[in-house]
């Protein structure tokens, strides 16, 4: 077989790839990324480029510090934040005006699925690049909630970005949770996509009722974690649990069955579908930040 015709055939392979890193662990099969990442995204320009000059609000960015999830069948599914989940949404805020502090539950590097980085597209590089040394050193999400959230606090929202590696922890965490109740008192929001709503179960932890109950929501259809995903290799097995069900059993309303870009608001929540939504929740975002602070000075 020559050289060409094997590199066509391990290109078209749906078995996942192995990471040397970890025993049974897999990054996505080659077929699958050439499903899923495109070398360029959707993203055309900032939307409200300096609009924000009032210098005090901030975006808290919950990122992951964990990069294995175990899978049904034992393997680990090597993972962390999606690029484009992660860079759109705080490009489109970060150039409107407002500042970006990133947080991990451990205060380790935050982790990504750097085989998702779409690798012609300059704006999601340049944006990587500006914010490497915040996810290297990010500040421990422990010592955020004790110093700097409350009533008077400078942040106006907390952005929790998607990637599997959100499923990995964030929905069982005690400082998840705290962030989240602070973030629904008034005149704060919460934005998140894809597999980042998984966080919003922790919500629910040892509660009668989920705060988030009657709310609806965008998020990672789980028909595509039980299906396709396995089938093409993107995940190595089956998962043990599914963001979109638990968010269901909590009460809170799905909209979509599918990956096609949806967002959404309801009341403080931004949400979105999948990495093609990251763009168009990135404006939403912005436009829903801009907005409150417009009404609010208006009071």
């Amino acid at each position: 077989m020559s050289t060409s015709s094997q590199d066509a055939q391990t290109a078209e392979s749906t078995e996942p790839t192995p990471d040397r890193a970890e025993r049974d662990a897999y990054f996505p099969s080659p077929y699958s990324l050439g499903q899923y990442v495109p070398p360029r995204t959707d993203f055309d320009g900032v939307e409200h480029k300096g609009a924000y000059t009032g210098g005090r609000w901030k975006i808290l960015v919950v990122g992951v510090d964990e990069r294995y999830l175990p899978m049904g069948n034992g393997r680990l599914f090597s993972t962390g934040n999606h690029p484009v989940e992660t860079l759109l949404p705080m490009m489109h805020l970060h150039e409107t005006g407002f500042g970006i502090d990133i947080s991990t539950v451990s205060g380790n590097a935050v982790k990504f699925e750097h085989w998702a980085m779409p690798a012609e597209d300059e704006a999601v590089q340049q944006a990587y690049d500006t914010f490497a040394p915040q996810f290297q050193d990010p500040l421990k999400l422990s010592d955020v909630i004790q110093d700097a959230l409350g009533p008077d606090s400078d942040y106006l929202a907390v952005f929790i970005p998607g990637g599997h590696g959100a499923m990995i922890g964030l929905g069982e965490s005690d400082d998840i949770r705290a962030v989240l109740d602070w973030a629904l008192a008034p005149d704060r929001f919460i934005i998140t996509l894809c597999h980042g709503p998984a966080a919003l179960v922790s919500a629910g932890r040892g509660r009668d009722t989920s705060p988030f109950q009657g709310y609806r929501i965008c998020v990672f259809p789980d028909a595509l974690d039980t299906g396709a995903n396995i089938d093409i290799g993107y995940i190595p097995g089956p998962m043990n649990w599914l963001a979109a069900q638990k968010l269901r059993e909590q009460g809170v309303t799905v909209t979509n069955d599918d990956m096609a870009g949806h967002v959404l608001r309801d009341r403080q929540l931004v949400s979105g579908d999948s990495p093609l939504a990251a763009n168009e929740l990135g404006k939403l975002a912005a436009s829903t930040l801009l907005d409150h602070l417009e009404q609010r000075e208006s009071r």
